[in-house]
C-alpha cells in the first residue's frame, strides 16, 4: 500500500561563545586575516605603554584586560575570601584552599580519599570568579566551584547553571570534568588573545597557547609590530601617512557593534579569525529565539551574551546605536554618575529624558523610585550569579510574563505584586497597547516551538509584514523546518531574498528539507551572495542534489562555497557538532563511509551525542548493513531513552524486517515520547491495517490531523475507510484534501473509484474531468487520468 519511510535528523549548529581576532570594514579596510594568524607581527600590549600609558593603565585593570589572570596568593588576598565549609557535589566534596601556602580544590571521594587540583588561572571578577586547572591531554578544566563576587560565598559551578524550562524538571547539572567545561573548547577565545587551540583530534589532545591573558589591545587594534616600528622611525611630532594599525574611531557602527558581538553573542563560527572591522556574518551565525535560553518574548532565560537582544532593540534597528556609545573600549560603562545616568538617551530621546518623571509614572522624589531609563528599559536579571542587562530596551511587558512566564521590569521591582497588577497599571498610563505586538510575535515563536500548526497561516503573515524583525524571522524560519506545509517553501523562497543576512542563511539552510527544481536554483543563486553565512548554509543544503544538475559557472560557484562551508566546519574540530554536521553532508551526498567516519570523530569527542547514532544508522541501513543499524540505534537509545527520532527509525528498520511487533512497539513509543510526530503514527496505521483496521484508522486520522498536507496520511484514510465500507467519509476525506491541494493525482483516481463502487458514473467522469484542469499535472499524471476516463467510458 505504501512504504515506510525514515527521517533523517537535519545538521545541529551549536552555539559556542568565541572571540577570535576581532574588528572593520566600509569605512575602515580590514585586516588581511593571514597576516593576524602570523604572531610575529604581535608586539603585545606592553608596547604600547610608551606612547598610550593613559589607555594603558585603563586597560589593564579592566574586566577586559583582567578577563583571564594567574591565580597568585596576593591576588587570593586582594579578591576572595576563605570557603569555611566543604561543598557537595554528587558523591564528592570540594574545598577551596586559598592560604598563603595554598592555592588549590580539594577534593574528596566517597572513600575519603583526597586529591588536589591546583588553582592556575582566575577568568571573570564582575560578579563572579572561576578557576582553571590543568588536566590530561593539555586540557584546562573549570573547577567545580567558583566564587560569587557580590555575596562572596563560593558555589557549585555547574548547578548554578541549570535551566528551567517551561513546568518540567530542570536540566542535569553537568559534571565538570566533561567537555563543556573544558576551557579550551567554550571559553578561550574570548578570555585571552592570539589564540591558537592547537587541537590534535587523532590523539584528542590540546597544545593550546596564546600571548595574553585578557583581551589586548591588538585584539581590536590588530597587530602592533609594524606600527611601532614606524611610529619609533618618524620625525617627532610628524604622524606617518600609514599608521599600520587599525583605528577603531573610524568604524561604523555596524563595525563596532561586530566587534563587540564576536565575543558578546552566542553563535556558530564560520572561520577561525575575527580581523578587526568584519562583517559579523562573515564569520559567525547567530543563535535565535529556537534557542530554549530566550523566553519566546525575546527576553533571556540562560545565558546569551547579549548580541541576539540587542539586534531586537529598536534604537540599535535605526542604525545610530553601537556598544560604544555606553560602554568604553575596555567595557566601562559610561554612565556610572546617577546625575548623568539619562543621558545615555541622549540625543534621540531629549523628550523623554526631559520628562523622565512624567513618563515613569512614578513619583521621583521618592526614595528608591526608578528614575533611570535603563531602570525599565534594561532591567537587570541573573542567570549562573552573573548579572545582565536586557538589551532588547525594549518597555515592560508584564503580559508576556503572564501569558510566557518571561521577566519585566515592573515586577523585578515590585515583587510583593504580581504581573496582573503591573499589567492592569501599565495599561492605564498607556492609551496604546504597545504589548500587542511583543505578544503577538512571541505567540508565533511559542506556537512554532510546539508545532502549532494552526498558527503557521500567521507565522507566514508575519515573514510577510514589511514590520518583521530579524530576529523573529530568522526564529520562525528555523522552527517551522518540521512543517509539512508546500506554503512554507514559498515563504523560504522569498525569504532567501530578504535584506538579512541572518534571514537569507536561515532560508537558505531550511530549503535543505524542501528539495526541488525551484530550490535548487535559489540555493545556486544564493552561493553568489555577498555573506560568507548565506554561501556556505546554501552550499550544505545543495549537498543531496545530482553532480548532474551543476553546469558552467554555477558548478564553479558551488563548489567555492562547498570549500568555504566545509572549512567552516574546521573551525572548531574540537566541537563534535562539527564531525556531526560534516557527516551529515556526506550522507546527503551519499558518500556513506565518509559519513561514518565523520560520526566516529563526532562520538569520540562526545560519546553520548544519540542523533549522531541515529543519523550513523541511516548510513548504515544505505551501505546494506542492517545489523550495524540496529546496533547503533540501541546504542542511542541506552543513552537518551527519551530520543524519539532513535525508537522512530529503530521502528521503520523492525518493520523492513518484517519483525512487526518489535515495530509497532518502537513507533509506540516514538510517538509516546513525540505526540506531534505525524509519521509515526501514519506507520502506526500501515502496521495495524491488516489484522486491526479500526485501531489503522484511529492512526491514520491522528497522521492527517498532525499534517493535514501530507497527501499520503490523506490517501490511506480515504483508502482504509473505503476499505471498511464507510464511503461517505472516505469521499469527505478526499475532497477536503484536493480542496487544499488540488495537485494529487491519488486522490482524484481513488475519488473516481469509489464513486463507481456506488455506482455514480457521472460524478466519477466528474472528478477525473476536474483533476485535467490542474495545470501542474505531470504529462505521467494526465496519462494515468486519461487511462481512468477511457476505462470508464469502455466498461
Amino acid at each position: 500500500m505504501s512504504r515506510l519511510f525514515g527521517l533523517i535528523v537535519g545538521a545541529a549548529l551549536v552555539a559556542v561563545m568565541v572571540c577570535l581576532v576581532s574588528f572593520v570594514e566600509g569605512q575602515v579596510k580590514p585586516a588581511d586575516p593571514g597576516l593576524l594568524q602570523e604572531f610575529s607581527l604581535y608586539a603585545g600590549s606592553k608596547s604600547c605603554i610608551e606612547c598610550h600609558g593613559k589607555f594603558y593603565q585603563l586597560w589593564a585593570t579592566s574586566r577586559h584586560g583582567l578577563a583571564m589572570q594567574p591565580y597568585t596568593a596576593a591576588f587570593a588576598r586582594a579578591n576572595l575570601t576563605p570557603q569555611t565549609k566543604d561543598l557537595v557535589i554528587g558523591k564528592y566534596r570540594y574545598r577551596a584552599d586559598i592560604g598563603s601556602q595554598a592555592g588549590w580544590v580539594l577534593e574528596t571521594d566517597p572513600k575519603g580519599r583526597k586529591k588536589k587540583y591546583p588553582l592556575l588561572h582566575a577568568l571573570g571578577g564582575k560578579n563572579v570568579y572561576y578557576f582553571l586547572t590543568p588536566l590530561e591531554r593539555g586540557r584546562l578544566q573549570t573547577l567545580p566551584v567558583a566564587y560569587d563576587v557580590r555575596t562572596k560565598q563560593w558555589f557549585d559551578t555547574a548547578a548554578s547553571g541549570v535551566r528551567h524550562f517551561g513546568s518540567g524538571p530542570p536540566e542535569a547539572p553537568i559534571n565538570w570534568k566533561e567537555w563543556p567545561y573544558t576551557f579550551n573548547t567554550a571559553c578561550f577565545n574570548c578570555h585571552v588573545s592570539q589564540l591558537s587551540s592547537n587541537y590534535d583530534l587523532a590523539t584528542d589532545t590540546y597544545r593550546t597557547t596564546w600571548a595574553e591573558a585578557g583581551i589586548n589591545c591588538e585584539t581590536c587594534h590588530g597587530p602592533s609590530k609594524e606600527h611601532n616600528q614606524v611610529m619609533q622611525a618618524a620625525p617627532k611630532g610628524q604622524a606617518p601617512p600609514d599608521l599600520k594599525i587599525i583605528s577603531v574611531k573610524k568604524f561604523t557602527h555596524e563595525q563596532h557593534n561586530a566587534a563587540c558581538g564576536s565575543c558578546h553573542a552566542k553563535v556558530s563560527p564560520l572561520t577561525t579569525v575575527f580581523p578587526p572591522g568584519s562583517r559579523f556574518f562573515d564569520h559567525f551565525d547567530l543563535v535565535t529565539l529556537e534557542n530554549p535560553d530566550y523566553y519566546p518574548d525575546g527576553r533571556d532565560l540562560g545565558e546569551n551574551y547579549t548580541y541576539t537582544t540587542w539586534l531586537l532593540s529598536p534604537c540599535v534597528k535605526a542604525g545610530q546605536l553601537d556598544c560604544i556609545k555606553c560602554h568604553t573600549s575596555s567595557g566601562r560603562y559610561r554612565f556610572k554618575d546617577e546625575a548623568k545616568a539619562n543621558e545615555a538617551c541622549l540625543p534621540c530621546h531629549a523628550e523623554r529624558v526631559k520628562s523622565a518623571a512624567e513618563h515613569i509614572h512614578h513619583p521621583p522624589d521618592k526614595p528608591g523610585v526608578p528614575t533611570k531609563c535603563v531602570a525599565c528599559h534594561m532591567p537587570m536579571t541573573a542567570f549562573a550569579r552573573m548579572n545582565r542587562s536586557d538589551h532588547s530596551m525594549l518597555p515592560p511587558a508584564p503580559a508576556a510574563s503572564i501569558k510566557f512566564g518571561s521577566p519585566n521590569a515592573c515586577n523585578l521591582c515590585h515583587r510583593d505584586k504580581d504581573a496582573a497588577w503591573a499589567d492592569q497599571n501599565v495599561r492605564q498610563w498607556r492609551g496604546r497597547d504597545y504589548q500587542a505586538p511583543i505578544l503577538q510575535r512571541a505567540g508565533l515563536i511559542d506556537a512554532a516551538r510546539k508545532r502549532d500548526w494552526q498558527k503557521l497561516p500567521e507565522m507566514l503573515a508575519y515573514m510577510a509584514s514589511p514590520e518583521r524583525d530579524e530576529v523573529f524571522a530568522a526564529s520562525i524560519i528555523r522552527l517551522t523546518m518540521p512543517a509539512a506545509d508546500e506554503r512554507v517553501r514559498h515563504m523560504l523562497l522569498k525569504a532567501i531574498q530578504d535584506p538579512s543576512p541572518l534571514v537569507r542563511a536561515a532560508a537558505a539552510e531550511a530549503l535543505s528539507v524542501r528539495p526541488g527544481k525551484e530550490s535548487f536554483h535559489t540555493l545556486v543563486a544564493a552561493v553568489g551572495d555577498s555573506y560568507r553565512l548565506v554561501r556556505v548554509r546554501a552550499a550544505a543544503s545543495l549537498a543531496p542534489y545530482p553532480a548532474a544538475w551543476f553546469q558552467g559557472e554555477n558548478q564553479d560557484k558551488v563548489k567555492q562555497a562547498t570549500d568555504e562551508y566545509l572549512a567552516s566546519l574546521t573551525a572548531r574540530p574540537d566541537q563534535w557538532t562539527s564531525h556531526y554536521n560534516l557527516g551529515n553532508y556526506y550522507l546527503n551526498r551519499g558518500e556513506l563511509k565518509e559519513a561514518l567516519t565523520a560520526y566516529d570523530s563526532a562520538l569520540k569527542i562526545e560519546p553520548r551525542a544519540a542523533m549522531v547514532m541515529v543519523n550513523a544508522s541511516l548510513a548504515y541501513a544505505k551501505m546494506g548493513a542492517p545489523d550495524q543499524a540496529e546496533k547503533s540505534l540501541e546504542k542511542a537509545i541506552k543513552v537518551s531513552p527519551d530520543n524519539a527520532a532513535a525508537h522512530f527509525n529503530l521502528g521503520l528498520l523492525k518493520a523492513e524486517q518484517k519483525r512487526v511487533k518489535e515495530a509497532e512497539r518502537e513507533l509506540r513509543a516514538a510517538f509516546r515520547l513525540d505526540p506531534k510526530m505525524a509519521p509515526a503514527a501514519y506507520n502506526l496505521c500501515i502496521l495495524s491495517a491488516k489484522d486491526r483496521p479500526k485501531e489503522a484508522l484511529t492512526w491514520c486520522r491522528k497522521a492527517v490531523e498532525l499534517n493535514p498536507q501530507e497527501p499520503k496520511y490523506a490517501f490511506s484514510l480515504a483508502f482504509y475507510q473505503k476499505e471498511q465500507g464507510d464511503l461517505k467519509n472516505a469521499v469527505a476525506t478526499l475532497q477536503d484534501f484536493l480542496t487544499r491541494r488540488p495537485g494529487f493525482t491519488d486522490g482524484y483516481l481513488l475519488l473516481a473509484e469509489i464513486w463507481m463502487q456506488q455506482g455514480d458514473r457521472p460524478q466519477a467522469e466528474a472528478v477525473l474531468r476536474q483533476a485535467q484542469q490542474v495545470e501542474s499535472l505531470s504529462t505521467r499524471d494526465r496519462a494515468r487520468v486519461a487511462a481512468a476516463l477511457k476505462k470508464l467510458s469502455n466498461p
